[in-house]
């Protein structure tokens, strides 16, 4: 019997890859209104919490203003602080931000959220 390759493995590859090195953030307000390709937004505060850790973005040309959350966890791997410029990429699962060419977090969209999956493996 002959193995087929699915047309979107790279892509599914490129995003489980990510999932491993960048930080996942929770959009707090609808992401879609701000986070679009090309846009550069503005860290307007950090704030940690018990939780994780805060940052308020917000789009110099129209005011508009998104709130992610990160973990704990997902936080230590990111410095970010107030007044760095943040460019967002989009992709068809949710959107990557970025920062001086690196990487900070991916914020999946309806698409990611579904694809996104944890589950506890035991021996």
């Amino acid at each position: 019997m002959a193995a087929h390759a699915h047309r979107g493995g790279s892509e599914a590859s490129a995003l489980s890859a990510l999932s491993l090195g960048v930080p996942l953030a929770i959009s707090a307000a609808p992401a879609a209104a701000v986070l679009s390709a090309g846009a550069t937004l503005t860290v307007a505060s950090v704030q940690v919490a018990a939780a994780g850790t805060v940052w308020v973005l917000t789009q110099a040309s129209t005011g508009a203003s998104v709130v992610l959350t990160l973990s704990a966890a997902g936080a230590e791997a990111v410095s970010v602080t107030a007044g760095t410029a943040v460019v967002v990429t989009a992709l068809s699962a949710g959107w990557i931000l970025s920062a001086a060419g690196k990487a900070l977090c991916f914020v999946p969209n309806e698409i990611g959220q579904s694809l996104i999956h944890n589950e506890r493996m035991t021996r």
